[in-house]
C-alpha cells in the first residue's frame, strides 16, 4: 500500500512538474514575442526619428540658428546669433504696439492696422514675416544689418498682399 501512494505521489509529482515546465515555456515565449515586437518598434522609431532629424536639418539650413557661415559671420562682429534674433525680432515686434500700421509693412490695412505675425531668420541678413489685419494678410522680405556704429538698421526688400479668397 505504501508502493501504491509512493507511486501515485511520484507519478503526481511527474504531472505537476509537466504542468509547471508547460505553463512556464508558455510564459517564456509569449514574453520573448512581446521583446521581438518591442524591439521591431523600438528600430522604426529610431529609424523614424534619423529621417526626421535629417529633414529638420535640411530645413533648419535656411536659419540663422542652423547656418553655420551665418553664425560665424556675426561671431565674427562679435555678437551671438541668438542675441541678434532676440534683439531683431524684439525690434520688430515692439513696432507692433504702436498706433496704426506696423511701419515696416507697406500697406494699409482695410480692416484693422497691418501688424507682423511670424518671424523666419533666414541668415545674417534676411528675415521673411508674416503680417494681417486680421483678414486680409501677407509677407514681405526684410533686410537687417547693423551699421558702423552698431545701430540696428531694418530694409524692406519685397512685399506680397494676398487677395481675400
Amino acid at each position: 500500500m505504501k508502493n501504491k501512494i509512493f507511486m501515485y505521489l511520484f507519478f503526481f509529482a511527474i504531472l505537476f512538474v509537466i504542468f509547471q515546465y508547460m505553463n512556464e515555456k508558455a510564459i517564456f515565449e509569449n514574453q520573448e514575442q512581446q521583446i521581438e515586437s518591442m524591439s521591431e518598434k523600438l528600430t522604426r522609431a529610431q529609424d523614424s526619428l534619423k529621417v526626421l532629424n535629417e529633414r529638420t536639418a535640411y530645413l533648419n539650413y535656411f536659419s540663422l540658428q542652423g547656418n553655420e557661415n551665418a553664425m560665424t559671420y556675426l561671431e565674427n562682429l562679435g555678437f551671438e546669433a541668438q542675441d541678434i534674433e532676440d534683439r531683431v525680432a524684439g525690434y520688430i515686434r515692439d513696432q507692433n504696439l504702436q498706433e496704426g500700421n506696423h511701419p515696416m509693412v507697406p500697406y494699409e490695412g482695410m480692416i484693422g492696422p497691418m501688424k507682423i505675425n511670424k518671424i523666419k531668420f533666414l541668415n545674417h541678413r534676411w528675415i521673411l514675416t508674416d503680417f494681417t489685419d486680421g483678414k486680409y494678410w501677407g509677407e514681405m522680405l526684410l533686410e537687417y544689418y547693423f551699421n558702423e556704429n552698431n545701430e540696428l538698421e531694418i530694409v524692406t526688400l519685397g512685399s506680397l498682399l494676398y487677395p481675400n479668397t
